[in-house]
């Protein structure tokens, strides 16, 4: 990975690995929290104790995120030695740095906080707030610059083209919960991927399983003023998107999201779609049909033995699909009365 993405994974890891070894050369591995501040990843503790063993000695920290793991029977069904696991990791080598300025412990503290605790409910960290000045005496913090630091992302990126592409219609058929989204990690780090059947999209677009925090804008901006969306809050609408097991889209030639679709469910029994939208310069093209059978074919929709949705005007498209109006069913063997919990 270039330096930047070593660096958004370290920022982001729940936690990182540091490892060193005390006077004695015996080996020393800790798992801490860490935060990014002044071009270190930085960490705390108690002043006494094993970490104060390190300070000043070569270190290493270190982290990893699973991908996805991808067994042997994607590419053998007999032999074992395929199996094999898709990651990102990032390694940082320095020297444990003890940081003493009390403004300085006080940016590491506060920039843990917001990390884990990023929704506040607390007074901000000041190294001369009475509050806080005892307390940021009295704690450990440590450091390692990055000046070293070492990213590796393992994506795929050594095998062939059409063999990535047979491995994008494993996962989406194997269809784990974290599938859709190392589908899309691996086709940003092997853009020369073919696409495959399941992506298949009207010429000019792309589709995209697995949409993510850096959709949520663009969502947004497509659905609001829907009329189902009346007196729906921008935030609620992000937060519904993200909620969402099921959350596909499309883009256009510039990477500008054009279309999106979300579905919740139980994988079994029910599943409910909303907010299907496609830019009004695209529609008609197909691109929303393309949007609506990938989410009826994702893994957390796809199982579902009824399928559900609400519109006012799109019956005839929805009707494409095999969607029937609820009176035209065959009658339930129960009679039922639906209940709603309205709150605001």
């Amino acid at each position: 990975m270039d330096r930047a993405e070593a660096e958004a994974l370290i920022a982001r890891a729940p936690v990182v690995h540091v490892a060193s070894t005390t006077a004695e050369g015996e080996p020393l591995l800790r798992t801490v929290h860490g935060a990014l501040v002044r071009g270190a990843i930085a960490f705390h503790g108690a002043p006494a104790g094993e970490k104060t063993e390190i300070v000043g000695r070569p270190a290493v920290v270190s982290c990893e995120e699973i991908v996805a793991s991808i067994p042997s029977y994607f590419t053998d069904p007999e032999r074992a030695c395929p199996a094999t696991t898709l990651y990102r990791s990032a390694q940082v080598h320095g020297v444990i740095e003890r940081v003493d300025d009390p403004e300085h412990k006080a940016e590491v503290l506060e920039a843990l906080m917001r990390k884990y605790q990023p929704e506040g409910g607390y007074t901000p960290l000041d190294a001369a707030s009475p509050l806080y000045r005892k307390a940021i005496a009295g704690i450990l913090v440590l450091a390692v610059p990055l000046e070293r630091l070492d990213g590796k992302a393992k994506l795929a990126q050594n095998r062939a083209p059409e063999e990535r592409a047979r491995l994008l219609t494993r996962l989406w058929e194997r269809g784990l919960p974290g599938d859709p989204a190392a589908i899309e990690a691996l086709r940003a780090a092997c853009p020369d991927t073919p696409v495959p059947a399941f992506l298949s999209a009207p010429a000019g677009c792309a589709l995209a399983c697995a949409l993510g925090l850096r959709d949520v804008e663009a969502a947004v901006a497509l659905l609001e003023g829907a009329y189902w969306n009346q007196g729906v809050s921008r935030e609620a609408l992000a937060r519904a998107q993200l909620g969402s097991p099921a959350w596909v889209g499309a883009r256009d030639g510039a990477g500008r999201l054009v279309a999106t679709a979300r579905a919740i469910s139980d994988g079994s029994k029910r599943a409910w779609m909303f907010d299907v939208m496609v830019a009004p310069s695209l529609r008609g093209l197909g691109v929303g049909e393309a949007v609506v059978r990938l989410l009826l074919d994702h893994p957390a929709v796809r199982g579902a033995l009824h399928v559900h949705l609400g519109t006012q005007d799109a019956h005839t498209f929805y009707a494409r699909f095999g969607f029937q109006h609820r009176a035209d069913l065959p009658p339930r063997p129960f009679v039922s009365t639906e209940m709603v919990l309205t709150r605001g």
